[in-house]
């Protein structure tokens, strides 16, 4: 083995050493913001196969997003050689656990072809579902709280009998049915969703402790990342893994840890117990004055591991605080003060964040960004650049999201959602009265809705008869008999012809493009969405080249294909470009794991942060985090501000300053004007 580029463990600081060479047992690594875990990480990596020999095949690193295990392997490739670095198994929990259930979940009565159901068509069959219970014809009441329970038992692995709620013994009821009939539902389609490909993978670790010895063997040394961020499911899969060679090494921050709203539960990390504890500390990004403001406010959490943020930077510039009449004029004074720090320190566009609390705060300030007038040289220009940052990813795109829907439906017919999302997409003449009547036989009689489509275009009678198919139209029947002939001749072109090739026959044999140039009106709108089907079959190309030479039938190769779209991997061409020069517009919990030269947190206010819904659930202590993580993004610039008055729901209230506010030692703190 030949390393591609030489690494010395003496340039680390200390503790970050002390973190690499630390390597048997149970290891907590406290990383402050800042304090350059993803290169300790993919140090302690190199370490282990390059100075300890050990099999690049034995190292799990699990993480909770692409973007992070991605770099974690590029960094790691860059220590060692990269036909080494690919050997390591890097991946999210969520992809972690597709390839387990992929090999094994037949053992649990699903097939490996399985669909993987995104939140929204999960809540489009919890209401079909709950439509059916309350045998509701019109509008249903809000589910809000009934998906919010079912979700919260699904983090926890709670099972439907199980479920419990105090405050209503008929809604406990309620759930407890639905969620019961959505997991045989998921069942039937032979479907899972991102809650379920944990909890599964959990369960058939339970009951097959011969799968789990396969997985507890292969991986002797197991690290996680963000582990403030594990959820109850994700701890339980982490003990099972270690409990052979207990070699298990945990990475992360309990004062960020700010996603308890969605599972996380803190007390992982605070109790993670029989551990050496390593604290990294130095921070690398921020000046000492923005890291005593920080330290400042999270000091006052009671729940936590003791660490204060350190920086060898300097001081630098104290923190800017303004108080604006409005929130439209702290908008303007904010856009003004950002074209100030570009032409007075030289930063560009993109070095600049506008965060906030809640996406609702951002639209005084994309106002003010629109009309602000500024000079460039002799000229004036109206407009500053602006991103909303987190904006609609490829996958998420509608006309994507129509072929993703057919491809799903080619290796699994049992897809229920995807086969409603294109059965009339192009439009084929089968309405909503058609559909309503095939959709109910398909749900009293449990038979699968693609069967029904099949019974009705072959003119089986017992079926024809029960859903009254003498009464479709022949526009309808057309349709039928197309997209179940179209559909069949697909899977054998999927099967023998190269993806992308299938794909592009599939687009021309539905008149796709067509569709689009007769519905959509603006010309550039046609344009941008005949461009991603585009790249669609580009990337299904892409992906089908890295799988030159190697046994697999078209429709194995797009099972993977589709399960790494819907776990939001994108093509490698798709996050090639290079960042625009724009602010960035974005809320404190997108922002985490970010960091730009300047920064203004707006309307810090009482009942924004902390949020009064959130103070009112689980108290201040997790909106402490998110203002922690909010001020550690920024660099070297730091404003804050706030309006004295904010429109709430149609009338101007008072507001009066976040109470976090009040914990930043004066001292670091610079009050001026808010105006220009």
């Amino acid at each position: 083995m030949q390393a591609a580029a030489p690494f010395d463990i003496s340039a680390l600081n200390p503790e970050q050493r002390r973190a690499v060479e630390t390597v048997h047992g149970r290891v907590l690594i406290l990383a402050g913001a800042g304090s350059g875990k993803t290169r300790v990480l993919t140090m302690r990596m190199a370490h282990l196969i390059w100075n300890l020999r050990v099999l690049p095949t034995g190292l799990l690193g699990l993480t909770f997003t692409n973007k992070a295990a991605a770099e974690m392997r590029h960094r790691l490739a860059g220590l060692i050689d990269a036909k080494a670095a690919k050997q390591v198994t890097l991946n999210t929990f969520h992809s972690f656990c597709m390839h387990v259930l992929r090999a094994h979940i037949h053992r649990l009565g699903y097939t490996a072809n399985f669909t993987l159901y995104n939140e929204h068509e999960v809540e489009r069959l919890i209401k079909g579902l709950a439509r059916d219970e309350l045998q509701h014809e019109c509008d249903l009441p809000s589910l809000a709280s009934t998906i919010q329970a079912i979700g919260h038992a699904k983090n926890r692995g709670i099972k439907p009998a199980d479920v419990v709620d105090p405050k209503s013994p008929w809604h406990e009821g309620f759930v407890r049915n639905i969620y019961q009939r959505l997991q045989d539902s998921m069942r039937a389609h032979n479907a899972l969703d991102f809650d379920s490909l944990l909890w599964l993978t959990v369960e058939l670790f339970e009951k097959c402790p011969d799968v789990l010895e396969l997985y507890q063997e292969r991986f002797r040394y197991i690290m996680i990342d963000e582990y403030q961020d594990t959820n109850p499911i994700q701890f339980r899969l982490a003990q099972f893994l270690e409990s052979r060679h207990h070699n298990l090494c945990v990475v992360g921050d309990d004062d960020q840890s700010i996603y308890g709203w969605r599972g996380a539960d803190v007390q992982n990390i605070l109790a993670f117990d029989n551990a050496v504890v390593i604290k990294l500390e130095q921070n690398y990004r921020s000046t000492s004055t923005i890291l005593a403001a920080a330290n400042s406010v999270i000091a006052h959490n009671s729940q936590r591991h003791d660490k204060k943020l350190w920086s060898d930077k300097g001081s630098g510039e104290l923190i800017e605080v303004f108080f604006a009449p409005s929130e439209i004029d702290e908008a303007t004074a904010v856009v003004a003060r950002i074209v100030a720090l570009k032409s007075q320190r030289g930063l560009a566009w993109k070095d600049i964040a506008i965060l906030y609390r809640s996406n609702a705060l951002s639209r005084q300030f994309e106002a003010a960004l629109l009309k602000h007038t500024w000079k460039n040289g002799d000229r004036w220009i109206m407009g500053v650049p602006y991103q909303i940052v987190g904006g609609v990813e490829f996958y998420a795109r509608q006309e994507v999201k129509d072929l993703l829907a057919y491809v799903r439906v080619i290796v699994n017919p049992k897809d229920q959602e995807a086969l409603l999302r294109i059965v009339n997409q192009p439009r084929r003449g089968i309405g909503e009265t058609t559909l309503d009547a095939m959709t109910g036989y398909n749900r009293q009689h449990a038979v699968h809705l693609w069967d029904v489509l099949k019974g009705v275009a072959s003119h089986d009678s017992s079926i024809g008869e029960a859903v009254n198919a003498r009464d479709f139209s022949a526009k309808a029947y057309k349709g039928i008999n197309s997209f179940v002939s179209i559909m069949e001749e697909a899977r054998g072109k999927f099967s023998h012809l190269p993806l992308s090739e299938a794909m592009t026959w599939l687009v021309k044999e539905i008149d796709y493009k067509k569709s689009i140039a007769s519905e959509v009106k603006s010309d550039k709108m046609r344009e941008f969405k005949s461009e991603n089907v585009d790249e669609f079959i580009s990337a299904l190309a892409q992906y089908e080249s890295q799988y030159s030479g190697e046994e697999q039938d078209g429709l194995q190769k797009l099972t993977q294909f589709i399960s790494e779209s819907a776990l939001g991997v994108d093509a490698p061409h798709f996050d090639s470009k290079k960042p625009e020069d724009k602010v960035n517009l974005m809320t404190f919990h997108s922002a985490k794991g970010l960091e730009f030269p300047a920064c203004f947190l707006v309307g810090v206010e009482d009942h924004i942060i902390p949020h009064a819904k959130s103070v009112l659930e689980s108290g201040a202590e997790e909106e402490r985090r998110l203002m922690y993580v909010a001020i550690t993004r920024a660099m070297r610039h730091l404003t804050i501000s706030m309006a004295t008055k904010r429109m709430s729901m149609g009338q101007e209230l008072k507001t009066k300053p976040s109470r976090f506010l009040s914990e930043i030692p004066s001292d670091l703190l610079k009050c001026t004007a808010w105006k220009r």
